[in-house]
């Protein structure tokens, strides 16, 4: 690796330090930036919307907001599995269009909170030039353990988002910037 390329490195992963909001799916642990995190809600009632995506478990109402709910295991390609008593709902915020949107994503369990540091943190390693993983931000080692530190971001594409907007009526919110 050059030394322009360790450098870039370096700087990508100083990004990502700070709080992240873990989570499971299946055997596997997750993170999320806090900063993306709206609030965590248990399993609700929600509603199925016709003509969207498999992934797309339909909409809740929320406090009078209609959020679109998303199945992570099935927009990462996992099983799906019931809903259990640990199940839910995460309640993040994105951009779309200029504009900070409210999107809920379905998780098996929320872990805890953690403080990453720098040294606790490495790019994900290469896993083959087809697998668009670009999800994945980096993977932070805490104790025996790895957690796969998500851009929330980049998890649903622009066409997702698009598609979301189209057919589930999400709201905007008024101002213009989105917690990163």
């Amino acid at each position: 690796m050059s030394e322009q390329e360790l450098a870039l490195n370096q700087t990508n992963i100083r990004e990502l330090v700070g709080k992240y909001l873990t989570f499971h799916l299946s055997q596997e642990q997750y993170g999320v930036s806090l900063l993306a995190v709206r609030e965590i809600i248990g399993l609700m009632d929600i509603t199925h919307v016709p003509r969207t995506p498999e992934y797309v478990r339909g909409v809740i109402n929320l406090r009078g907001r209609i959020i679109p709910v998303v199945d992570l295991r099935l927009k990462f390609g996992m099983q799906a599995i019931d809903d259990t008593e640990v199940t839910c709902i995460i309640v993040v915020e994105m951009t779309y269009e200029d504009q900070v949107i409210q999107i809920g994503i379905l998780v098996d369990e929320v872990d805890e909170v953690l403080d990453i540091q720098e040294g606790q943190i490495d790019n994900l390693p290469s896993i083959g030039a087809d697998m668009s993983m670009n999800y994945i931000c980096g993977v932070a080692k805490i104790s025996q353990r790895v957690v796969m530190l998500l851009d929330i971001q980049r998890v649903l594409s622009a066409m997702d988002l698009n598609q979301l907007v189209k057919t589930t009526g999400i709201q905007k919110e008024n101002n213009t910037s989105a917690a990163a």
